[in-house]
């Protein structure tokens, strides 16, 4: 049996040591390292340019963990169906562990990689998803009937909003970890399971 890889990324980057940070990064990892038990590979790759680690883990977290309507386990739901849409190895694996922990039901996280259409979901949670989907599919077809769907479902506009920024967050990181062959950290695998 072929064994899996072992690196972060493809691309040999200069992946700095953790003192190499700035003491605001170091403070950030640690925070990781006691959370999850673990300092994410996407935040270990984005270190190499700081700057750049600054601006997604700023994004990251506004939008996850910023004010709305939408709970944090629905935009775990949402990166889920993004990235299993767009094939994202990395995403699926580390996402799916977050819908596993968040819902406290493994099975649904397993359904959100493999297909959230067979999942028994609420009213809500299926017109989120499906647009979700349709703006990750074939964003050029959105138009006010996909909208009008996430009203009915009780959303209001700023919800869309969130949901469609939350969704092109995860179709650019997704093309992002693809490109580079990002490779989930071994702890998600066995997490919540």
């Amino acid at each position: 049996m072929k064994s899996q890889p072992d690196h972060i990324t493809a691309l040999d980057l200069p992946i700095p040591e953790r003192d190499q940070l700035t003491p605001e990064f170091q403070k950030y990892f640690a925070i990781c390292d006691e959370k999850l038990g673990m300092v994410p590979n996407v935040l270990k790759a984005y270190s190499q340019n700081q700057a750049q680690l600054d601006a997604f883990s700023r994004l990251y977290n506004e939008l996850m963990f910023g004010e709305s309507n939408i709970s944090t386990l629905e935009k775990e739901m949402i990166a889920v169906v993004v990235s299993s849409e767009n094939n994202c190895y990395y995403c699926q694996v580390a996402h799916g562990a977050a819908v596993r922990d968040l819902a406290g039901e493994p099975k649904l996280g397993e359904l959100m990689v493999m297909n959230y259409r067979v999942a028994d979901l609420s009213e809500r949670h299926r017109a989120m998803l499906d647009f979700a989907h349709k703006l990750t599919e074939s964003p050029a077809k959105i138009e006010e009937a996909d909208r009008q769907c996430l009203r009915d479902a009780g959303f209001v506009d700023q919800d869309i909003w969130d949901i469609a920024n939350i969704a092109g967050f995860y179709n650019m990181t997704n093309r992002v970890a693809s490109a580079v062959d990002m490779q989930p950290n071994p702890e998600y695998h066995s997490l919540c399971r």
